[in-house]
């Protein structure tokens, strides 16, 4: 018998490796499932589902893929093109040091940063409780009611708080005073927020200017504490000022500086928001960082973002869940004020236990520390013969920041401190300010110093200047309050207390690091270890966003690379990677639809029609840009209606500015219409934007630049493997044809963008860099070949699905295509539980929370369609996981037809059944009595698979109406809880 040939070279050289571990199934596998849905080949289910007049004419052309080694050195030479200098540049990022412990368990451990938000309660103890304790300092240290479970970054959280007071105050007043010296950054994304809502900003760039313009009518001031350049200033006297308009006092205010200073709170601030990136995030170029929003009492049932609160579970216990779910603001759709649908979890999560492990004392050590060497700076600085002199801010009082005036001399200055290997901050042209950090050390100060001599002038040194030397902060602005005081914060200062308490959080929840989740529109797919690895990496990690440029070399060809990549993937000219979020991509793109409307004299364009099918997020973008959201039908099988579509465009034909569609739609369908669709939008004067929500059933297959789309927004975090994070981070770029790409989103900080562009819409000027590494190593392993069969693996695992579970439960809205079992659907299907609720009262919330018992995190619950669940496997998952996900639902329904049988006929009633109890902790099974009709075994072990490994919910199901009744969003001792009514 012959030997089989051996591979050649090239093809041993060809690793297609990665791509085999990033998909779930194999070949066998893929035999199986096509016989399963009825189909003879994956090409000749992506022939039958994808409109033939969608498709690629050509493959993307990406290089060809590379193997986890390789692609690992390649980015490590771009990074190693970054300049880490040290960083005196503050402006809202500072150096800091990640604790270990938090560094290793939280920020590099897929238990913390795969998992989804936290909408399954049961199954998200820990890190609520993390967001709790986020939520109880940011409320400590602003001296504030109540805080959210962070927000996006500083500017885009001063944005928030800018509509949050319009909407709160009793000044009909359109007018927003700001103080001159705010961060630039949150300055521009003031401006670019403002306009569309009809609100004018007045900036006031001196004493007389801020003076007269509280003199004048308002809805809100808002300052930053210390401000920008450094200065502290006892805001009292302003704040009552502009509450006697009416009006909200708004306090951009840093968490660290709030050790020593007086709260926000305190001197008669209505809103606080800042950044908490110096509690342990590195400065990753501009985030992901967490930014805050707290506000008084009053304010907090319109505070747009998450918050977590406390409720009850089914056994009486304290739970933790989201509250008060309105507060998301998109679900209002049209009505919103905010299409804030995300946070910035993992981070949050690290501040908060930046804060648990140093507890108050290390917290105010390390603020002391810093205010310290800033003194110490100062001093020897005014040695040297350079007093502060921008608004004499020395006598006001600083905390960690010190401006000069440097005049004729500043670019001399700026470029001495680059040759030592530092970077200065140069503002209004001739100041430099010098910010100071927990990393500070002796030897800086003695380079800043070096800096400023004039030359032959000794160097002053810290031991001649240390002695007796106190921080600069006034006595008045001298913080007297306690903070941190709970038992949290004041325990687990230890490594082994630490360590223990991270892990105890992480075993309460349930992450794609257990088990698959199968939550549709949300693509919970592999964030590959490899891919994750670089964003700790020094050269990626410390760097500042504002560093000069040719300092960020490395993230400038990251950026280059990733657009053209992503720019093939999707067909589209130009793309902007600053949206650190989806839903900020989707306010971007509309940004840029109405700029170039009024480029051509066309502004009266404001109807914008979306599906009913639609994200929430979508008419919350277009209300906030200001467009009129004209809401256009769906039919029977889920598609866009359109003889509705044809009428609404005739019907506002002069007013058309754009249609907002999510292709494959939200309901799992390709709509064979689109190219149509796209056509007579157009037509009318309108341009189309593509959401990209789903773009894991697209890439490789069809690319919405060329199909018709206008604009679109990708969410790095599904398609391009950026993982959840428990909720965030995301990044949302946005993509635009050829003609739209001068109007995309600049950052003048920065020195980005051209006249047409709509403004910065976020901190920094690449957003959520930090991350994008993820992305770029996702595209590099796979190839364009790899990603377009995992696309085509994401559509066939969700028909696998569909055909598994099509005669158990109703496929909601399917393709209907002849011979495939289930009907054909995209890369997610809908289970219509609503049959069912009708036969034995079991809603689609009993089977999600029963999913628990079975060791699975539900699919995505009542949306597009209440009373349905609908699941989206993706790519990743192998067959054995998908099956055991099938054989969980198909127990279920067994279980389900016990309750339709009846208690008479020896079935189970309707109110007293496994799925109207899940999910049943192991405490609950493990009580003296069981008087339920179904067994314990029953209860905990309904496949028998589960013996071998099994999940234990840590809460039974939570009462949401108690916990709206009896709202607690802070850390208060347990036995609270109960006492509230």
């Amino acid at each position: 018998m012959s030997q089989p040939a051996l591979p050649t070279l090239a093809e041993l050289e060809n690793d297609a490796e990665f791509r085999a571990r990033h998909l779930g199934p194999d070949a066998h596998d893929e035999q199986r499932m096509l016989a399963a849905i009825g189909v003879h080949s994956r090409a000749a289910l992506i022939d039958a589902l994808v409109p033939a007049d969608i498709r690629r004419a050509a493959p993307m052309d990406l290089p060809a893929p590379a193997t986890e080694a390789a692609a690992l050195a390649e980015l490590k030479a771009i990074a190693g093109r970054n300049r880490q200098l040290r960083s005196f540049i503050g402006q809202g990022y500072h150096g800091c040091h990640t604790p270990g412990v938090i560094l290793r368990n939280i920020l590099e451990n897929p238990a913390w940063y795969t998992a989804y938000t936290p909408y399954q309660a049961e199954i998200s103890q820990g890190r609520m409780e993390a967001l709790v304790n986020f939520q109880t300092m940011v409320t400590d240290l602003t001296g504030l009611a109540i805080a959210n479970a962070s927000m996006l970054d500083e500017a885009t959280a001063a944005a928030e708080a800018m509509t949050l007071a319009k909407r709160s105050v009793k000044s009909r007043s359109n007018v927003l005073v700001v103080s001159g010296d705010m961060h630039p950054q949150i300055l521009e994304v003031l401006a670019t927020r403002a306009g569309p809502l009809g609100l004018q900003l007045v900036v006031a760039d001196s004493a007389e200017a801020w003076d007269g313009a509280l003199d004048g009518e308002l809805f809100a001031a808002m300052v930053q504490y210390p401000a920008s350049s450094g200065w502290l200033h006892d805001w009292s006297a302003d704040a009552a000022r502009v509450h006697r308009k009416g009006g909200a006092f708004i306090v951009g205010a840093d968490p660290l500086a709030l050790a020593l200073l007086k709260p926000p709170g305190e001197f008669g601030a209505d809103i606080a928001f800042g950044s908490t990136q110096r509690l342990g995030m590195p400065m990753g170029a501009g985030g992901p960082h967490a930014a805050y929003l707290a506000c008084r009492d009053e304010f907090k049932r319109s505070m747009p973002g998450r918050l977590v609160g406390v409720s009850v579970d089914s056994h009486g216990n304290p739970a933790y869940r989201l509250a008060l779910q309105t507060r998301e603001q998109h679900i209002r759709r049209e009505k919103a004020t905010s299409n804030i649908c995300t946070a910035q979890v993992l981070p949050a999560v690290i501040a908060s236990m930046y804060a648990v492990y140093h507890g108050p004392e290390g917290l105010k050590r390390i603020a002391l520390r810093v205010a310290t060497y800033t003194a110490i700076l100062a001093k020897g600085l005014s040695i040297l013969g350079w007093p502060s002199t921008r608004t004499h801010h020395l006598e006001y009082g600083v905390f960690d920041t010190v401006c000069l005036k440097t005049g004729a001399d500043t670019e001399r200055l700026l470029a001495r401190a680059v040759e030592r290997g530092a970077n200065l901050r140069r503002a209004w042209g001739e100041y430099l300010c010098l910010s100071l950090d927990e990393t500070t050390t002796r030897a800086d100060l003695a380079l800043l110093w070096e800096v400023f001599a004039p030359a032959g002038t000794p160097l002053p040194t810290v031991e001649a200047l240390a002695e007796g030397i106190e921080p600069m902060i006034p006595h008045a602005l001298q913080r007297s309050s306690a903070y941190l005081t709970h038992p949290v914060f004041n325990t687990h200062h230890s490594e082994t207390e630490m360590l223990r308490y991270i892990r105890s959080l992480s075993d309460q929840d349930l992450a794609l690091d257990r088990s698959m989740i199968p939550l549709g529109s949300c693509t919970m797919k592999l964030n590959a270890t490899a891919e994750m690895i670089p964003i700790t990496w020094p050269e990626f990690a410390h760097v500042h966003p504002f560093a000069p440029a040719d300092q960020l070399a490395g993230y400038a060809q990251l950026n280059e690379q990733l657009c053209a990549w992503l720019s093939q993937a999707t067909g589209y000219a130009g793309i902007s990677l600053q949206p650190n979020a989806g839903s900020q991509g989707e306010y971007a793109g509309l940004l840029v639809i109405r700029a170039w409307h009024a480029s051509r004299g066309e502004s009266h364009r404001d109807i914008c029609l979306i599906p009913e099918s639609a994200h929430g997020t979508n008419p919350a973008s277009a209300q906030m840009v200001g467009l009129q959201v004209v809401v256009t039908k769906c039919d029977k099988d889920g598609n866009i209606d359109l003889a509705d579509l044809r009428a609404k465009c005739e019907q506002h034909r002069e007013r058309l500015a754009a249609i907002m569609i999510t292709y494959p739609s939200t309901y799992g369908v390709y709509d064979t219409q689109v190219k149509a669709i796209c056509a007579l939008v157009h037509a009318h004067g309108g341009r189309v934007y593509v959401d990209g929500a789903n773009m894991n059933a697209l890439v490789g297959v069809a690319a919405p630049g060329q199909f018709g789309g206008d604009v679109s927004h990708l969410n790095l975090h599904k398609t391009f493997c950026i993982p959840h994070g428990g909720g965030g981070p995301g990044v949302g770029p946005v993509c635009v044809v050829e003609d739209l790409v001068p109007f995309l989103p600049a950052h003048r900080s920065a020195g980005v963008g051209g006249e047409q562009s709509v403004g910065a819409v976020s901190s920094a000027p690449l957003g959520n860099a930090a991350v994008l590494p993820i992305s770029w190593m996702y595209i590099r392993l796979m190839g364009a070949d790899g990603l377009t069969q995992a696309t085509e693996t994401a559509i066939l695992s969700a028909n696998y699905v569909a055909a598994r579970l099509a005669d158990a439960y109703d496929i909601h809205y399917s393709s209907g295509i002849p011979g495939v079992k289930g009907g054909g659907v995209a890369h997610e299907c809908i289970l219509d539980l609503r049959p069912l609720k009708e036969t034995s009262g079991v809603s689609a919330e009993d089977v999600a929370k029963r999913l628990i018992d079975y060791g699975f995190h539900a699919p995505t619950l009542s949306f597009p369609v209440p009373g349905t669940l609908m699941v989206e496997p993706t790519e990743s998952e192998p067959l054995v996981e998908l099956d055991r996900f099938c054989d969980a639902m198909l127990a279920i329904r067994e279980e389900i037809r016990q309750v339709e049988v009846g208690a008479d006929n020896g079935g189970w009633s309707r109110d007293d059944n496994p799925l109207k109890h899940a999910p049943h902790t192991a405490a609950s099974l493990l009580a003296g009595e069981w008087t339920h009709a179904y067994s314990r075994e029953v209860a905990a072990y309904p496949l028998a698979s589960l013996k071998r490994q099994k999940y234990w919910a840590p809460v039974g199901r939570v009462d949401n109406v108690y916990g709206d009744r009896n709202l607690f969003c802070s850390c208060v001792p347990v036995s609270q809880y109960a006492q509230r009514e």
